[in-house]
């Protein structure tokens, strides 16, 4: 398996897994893709059941990994499997469990339950053994520099604390978590661990962290890397739950099923789209927004405009406050027919110049339903308090606010798509409770592993909107 980047030609120099784990972003600013999607038949869907049935998560989660990782040993590649995936950190075996809701058509997949409480730990838990596994054999350093909205930071934070080959610069957009999420990263006392509290929101945030990637000498001194979906690693760790969600639903090897996804970032249902190209058997891929609905209104409209920072809402799903989706130029790679130097046009001159693109004219866009099954909505704060308090009164179920807009954006496509419909389980509710009390009137309870963690010391530091700042930072905390 080589992989190219989506501003590169077809016939641009290749790398291997290993060598982008590490550098995050291509070189000429685009994204790393696999030349060409592994693809996925009735057999291996078959025994891949039987895998998961008889020898869990992990295992499976080796199996579809070895499809894309060939310079990695076997036997080595499973024991980081088994680190990463393990009930300790996950609450059961199950690793990713999932329930119906009632008796309707939805679905849902509770990726949430690893040691930050949120869907992010199922990548991050797996790239923290890859990290370390990769650095200790290249006997090597390296300095991860990432942006969050929230939920990514902390989930790396955990992923990779007190590792020694390791340390983290994370950015976050000044007051725009909740509380709950601030606790869990300044409240980590590792010195591995650094915090900044970016002026800006989180597109600032992750604008800086491109902008140190593509400084080609201080990322060469000081050993950047990504932990930011902008990593392949973690969208092949996405694809993972994917196929053991698809698995458990499904008693049909060519049984077709549809995903809700809430996405800011355009990963996690990036993810889906990949498993779909891979041919699993996915019918509708359902995005779904916040207020902030720049995906929504390109899968509508065809024109992708990103905003400016005083135009990005403060929503109750802070997590998806974003306006520049980073994975959203693989998505359109594939859909240009990996057309490189298109990609490198829109994303490299007219998103800069113009703040837009517009691709509702294209042959590509008019058939991009039909071809990669993606339909898209938008929820709002009122529709996301209706729908944890309808779920909570008439099923006994607690969703966080992100999940809502998921469940909220599946109703609105629940007739038109192919059942059952997974939603795609964010984070617990824990993390957003003033939200769910605004719904239910009643606060959602604490796990204990989280009873102490608003007490605990915080261990931030402030910065100004500056990319000169931040490397000032690094240098002198590195």
């Amino acid at each position: 398996m080589r992989y190219i980047s989506t501003r590169g030609s077809a016939g641009s120099q290749a790398s291997s897994f290993s060598d982008i784990l590490l550098e995050g972003l291509a070189g000429d600013g685009g994204l790393y893709v696999p030349a060409e999607y592994p693809q996925l038949d009735a057999a291996t869907l078959a025994s891949w059941r039987d895998v998961l049935a008889t020898q869990g998560y992990p295992v499976l989660a080796h199996r579809v990994l070895s499809l894309f990782v060939d310079d990695i040993p076997s036997d080595d590649l499973l024991g980081i499997c088994r680190r990463a995936y393990t009930p300790e950190k996950f609450g059961s075996s199950s690793i990713v469990p999932v329930e119906r809701i009632g008796d309707g058509p939805l679905w849902l997949g509770h990726l949430s339950n690893g040691p930050t409480a949120a869907f992010k730990d199922m990548a991050m838990q797996l790239l923290g053994e890859l990290f370390a596994y990769e650095l200790d054999r290249r006997d090597e350093h390296l300095t991860i520099v990432g942006a969050t909205s929230g939920d990514t930071g902390s989930s790396a934070e955990y992923a990779m604390r007190g590792r020694d080959r390791l340390s983290v610069h994370m950015l976050t957009p000044a007051g725009r978590m909740s509380p709950f999420q601030q606790a869990q990263m300044f409240g980590l006392q590792d010195p591995n661990i650094h915090n900044i509290a970016f002026d800006g929101v989180f597109d600032d945030c992750q604008d800086a962290v491109k902008a140190i990637n593509a400084d080609a000498e201080f990322k060469a001194k000081y050993h950047i890397g990504a932990v930011n979906s902008i990593n392949w690693a973690r969208l092949a760790a996405q694809v993972i739950y994917y196929v053991a969600l698809w698995l458990r639903v499904t008693t049909q090897n060519d049984q077709r099923i549809s995903f809700a996804v809430p996405t800011g970032n355009f990963g996690d249902i990036c993810a889906g789209h990949i498993a779909r190209e891979m041919g699993l058997p996915i019918d509708t891929l359902i995005l779904a927004t916040n207020e902030n609905n720049v995906l929504h209104e390109f899968f509508t409209t065809g024109r992708y405009r990103v905003r400016a920072s005083s135009e990005v809402a403060a929503t109750s799903s802070p997590s998806m406050d974003i306006s520049k989706a980073s994975n959203f130029e693989r998505f359109i790679f594939d859909l240009l027919g990996r057309d490189g130097a298109r990609v490198a046009d829109l994303f490299g001159r007219q998103l800069p110049e113009q703040g837009y693109f517009d691709l509702s004219e294209t042959p590509e866009f008019k058939r991009l339903t039909d071809r990669y099954g993606f339909v898209s909505g938008s929820s709002s704060h009122a529709d996301r308090l209706q729908t944890i308090r309808g779920l909570y009164f008439d099923n006994g179920v607690l969703i966080d606010p992100h999940t809502a807009d998921g469940v909220h954006v599946a109703h609105e496509w629940i007739s038109r798509v192919a059942a059952p419909i997974v939603v795609l389980e964010t984070a617990l509710p824990v993390k957003f409770a003033a939200t769910i009390k605004e719904a239910i009137e009643v606060e959602p309870e604490i796990p204990a592993r989280f009873a102490a963690i608003m007490d605990a010391p915080r261990r931030v530091v402030d910065l100004p909107n500056d990319v000169q700042a931040v490397k000032d930072y690094i240098a002198a905390t590195s």
